[in-house]
């Protein structure tokens, strides 16, 4: 009799867990919804009547480079990889806008900080795919000789200064609707565009196939050297477009501009639902997990924290998500 009763809580709590365990993986918007909304009525406690439209222009408007920026770990991750060098990469981008201005005009600084970032996104993608050095480690190098190429470029162009075009002025820090920022107008489209095409096109499939087994892939026909070189040069140049929008936002461009926008933008691709291990996650999940990061720190800032406080806590919520999903997702 006692053993038929010590089954029932048994029985029930396999199921229970299972829910989670599906709700986490096939519908991940809807924990991390749930979870924004509990750190928007936190904010309104620490500061009464915080909650007005001009807040909510302000957080997407700082939500949305960091969205990007996440993008390419988004990307990167469901190959198993990852990208390091996207803060310098932004950087670079924003500083060669800003300074060819003055000179070449505000259409032509853009192509040639786009065109830096291509030749960076190349270099990562043959790295990786063709010499077959890992990407933490590849990234994370040319990072490193980035940041050194340019501070060489930054001797060069000393006297020339920096300067914002107007456009990216208007795009990084205006709005124009009652409340949404205008960089929404070059962000939703290309939300949209990467996450139909994870789900539909030829290329997305290929890496969620990549990132879930390469070897399957590998003797399926694929080349995955030529994924990883596409793959890079895409995570380039959404790092090069997020660059360009801070430097819109903060009206000015340096060498460290978006550096610091490196963890948080792992940290809320991780937050999304995105596996560290490759073949599973999404975009959309990786935009809440931006807007969810922007409101924490709008919530550490309104309780006055400190900025080591605060990547001390990005640092732990990478590794305690992780390890949520690995324990509970990824083992059936």
């Amino acid at each position: 009799m006692s053993s038929q009763t010590e089954m029932v809580p048994a029985g029930r709590a396999m199921p229970d867990r299972e829910a989670v365990r599906r709700l986490l993986r096939d519908r991940p918007l809807i924990p991390l919804t749930g979870l924004l909304v509990v750190l928007v009525v936190l904010m309104q406690f620490a500061r009464p009547g915080v909650l007005t439209a001009d807040w909510i222009g302000v957080t997407i408007r700082a939500a949305v480079p960091l969205a990007i920026l996440a993008g390419c770990q988004t990307l990167c991750m469901l190959t198993g990889g990852i990208d390091l060098s996207v803060g310098m990469v932004a950087s670079m981008a924003a500083f060669i806008m800003a300074t060819q201005t003055g000179a070449q005009g505000p259409v032509v600084a853009i192509l040639l900080a786009l065109v830096a970032a291509i030749a960076a996104g190349i270099v990562n993608g043959i790295g990786i795919g063709v010499f077959k050095v890992h990407p933490l480690i590849m990234t994370l190098g040319l990072a490193l000789v980035i940041l050194g190429l340019m501070n060489v470029y930054q001797l060069v162009v000393v006297q020339s200064g920096t300067e914002i075009p107007d456009i990216v002025d208007w795009l990084g820090s205006g709005t124009t609707l009652p409340f949404l920022p205008n960089n929404l107008l070059l962000f939703i489209p290309l939300a949209l565009l990467i996450i139909a095409g994870l789900r539909y096109s030829g290329f997305g499939r290929l890496l969620f196939a990549v990132g879930d087994n390469p070897v399957a892939a590998r003797l399926s026909g694929v080349r995955i050297w030529q994924v990883h070189l596409a793959l890079y040069t895409l995570s380039a140049v959404l790092a090069a477009i997020a660059g360009i929008l801070v430097a819109g936002l903060v009206k000015t461009a340096s060498l460290s501009l978006v550096e610091q926008s490196v963890l948080p933008a792992v940290a809320a691709a991780v937050i999304g639902g995105t596996s560290i291990m490759g073949g599973r996650g999404g975009y959309s999940g990786t935009i809440i997990g931006a807007l969810i990061l922007t409101v924490l720190t709008s919530l550490l800032i309104a309780l006055q924290m400190p900025e080591a406080v605060r990547q001390i806590l990005f640092g732990a919520i990478i590794v305690a998500v992780a390890a949520v999903y690995t324990r509970i997702v990824d083992v059936s």
